[in-house]
C-alpha cells in the first residue's frame, strides 16, 4: 500500500504539491490524472525517495522507500525510461540492477522475456528506440518480483500491441494482489486500465475515487435525439421540464432515459429517426474538473455558435 500523508513540496514561493493525502490499495489499478504541472511526477519522486518532502510523509507499506535494504523487491519503478548508460547492454543493465538488490541473475532472462526484449538482450540500449526503452524500463519495474509497481507514462512510444500489452499487464498485476499505481496523459487507455483514480490539479487533490463515481460525477450523459419534427419534439420535451439543447441536426436531452423520452414522443404521434444514450467519457470528465488547473491552454480562433430551438 502506498500512503501519502500531507504530502507538500516547495520550491522558491511555489508549492509543486500543496499537502495532498491519498492511499493506493492493492488489488486494483489506480490512475494518477492531471494536467502537465499539477505536481504528478513531483509526487511519483517524493513516493521513490528522489525528492525530499517539505512536509508530509510518503510511504510503501509502512516504510520510507529510502529505508529499504532491496528497494527493487519492495518497489517496482518506471519514471525515466531512458535513465540508462547507452553503452551497456540490456541484459548488462539488469544485471547490473539485480546485483544491486541481491536479485537472483535468473530473473533477469525471465523479465527480459516476459517484456518482449530476449532477441535484442545483447544490444547496446543506446540503440534502442523509444518503445523498447520503454520495455526495459518497465523490465525493471518488475525485475524484483515487487508487490508495489509504480509506472509514469508506461505507454509512451509503444505501438499499439505493446499498449495493450500494458494494460493487461497491469490488470493482471492488481488481480495477484499488487499495488499498482500508474500516471498517463492517453485518457482513452487509462479509461480500458484503472479502477480508482487520483487525480491533482494545481498541486492538490481534485478527485479520489472509482472510475464509475469520477465519470458519473464530473461529466453529464445525455440522450441523442433525432426527428424530421425537430421543433415539435423539443417543444414537447421542454414542456415536460427536461433539458433540451440543440447541436447541429439533433437534440441532446437530459432529464429521462432514452426508453422515456422514446415512449413520450410516441405517445404525441411524432416521429423519431434516432434515439441514443451517449455516456461520458473519461476524458470529458477530466476536462470538466480540470478545466480551472490547467497551466497552459490553447484557444481554437475558430467561431462557435449555438443554434436555438425552434418554434
Amino acid at each position: 500500500m502506498i500512503v501519502a500523508r500531507g504530502l507538500t513540496k516547495i520550491y522558491g514561493a511555489k508549492p509543486a504539491v500543496d499537502g495532498i493525502t491519498f492511499t493506493v490499495e492493492p488489488g486494483r489499478v489506480t490512475g494518477f490524472l492531471g494536467p502537465n504541472g499539477a505536481g504528478k511526477s513531483t509526487t511519483m519522486r517524493m513516493l521513490l525517495g528522489l525528492d525530499r518532502p517539505t512536509s508530509g510523509s510518503a510511504t510503501v507499506n509502512g516504510r520510507r522507500y529510502a529505508d529499504y535494504p532491496a528497494p527493487l523487491r519492495e518497489v517496482g519503478a518506471l519514471l525515466e525510461a531512458r535513465a540508462l548508460h547507452p553503452g551497456r547492454s540490456a541484459r548488462d543493465h539488469l544485471r547490473w540492477m539485480a546485483a544491486s538488490n541481491g536479485i537472483p541473475r535468473a530473473r533477469v532472462d525471465e523479465v527480459l522475456d516476459l517484456v518482449g526484449l530476449t532477441a535484442v538482450a545483447d544490444k547496446r540500449v543506446g540503440k534502442f528506440s523509444l518503445g523498447m526503452g520503454q520495455r526495459l524500463g518497465i523490465a525493471v519495474a518488475l525485475l524484483g518480483d515487487p508487490p508495489v509497481v509504480v509506472l509514469d507514462e508506461p505507454v509512451n512510444g509503444l505501438d499499439p500491441e505493446g499498449i495493450r500489452w500494458v494494460r493487461n499487464l497491469a490488470r493482471e498485476l492488481a488481480a495477484q494482489g499488487r499495488t499498482v499505481f500508474i500516471s498517463s496523459h492517453l485518457m482513452s487507455e487509462m479509461a480500458l486500465t484503472a479502477d480508482h483514480l487520483v487525480v491533482v490539479g494545481r498541486g492538490r487533490i481534485l478527485a479520489d475515487c472509482s472510475m464509475t463515481q469520477f465519470i458519473a460525477e464530473h461529466a453529464t450523459s445525455y440522450v441523442r435525439v433525432a426527428s424530421p419534427q425537430r421543433g415539435e419534439v423539443a417543444g414537447l420535451l421542454l414542456r415536460q421540464g427536461l433539458e433540451v439543447a440543440v447541436h447541429d441536426e439533433e437534440l441532446r436531452v437530459q432529464g429521462l432515459d432514452a426508453a422515456a423520452i422514446g415512449e413520450l414522443v410516441g405517445k404525441s404521434g411524432l416521429l423519431l429517426h434516432e434515439l441514443t444514450l451517449v455516456r461520458s467519457s473519461l476524458e470529458d470528465a477530466f476536462m470538466t474538473l480540470t478545466a480551472d488547473s490547467v497551466e497552459y491552454s490553447a484557444h481554437s480562433s475558430a467561431a462557435t455558435t449555438t443554434a436555438g430551438i425552434p418554434a
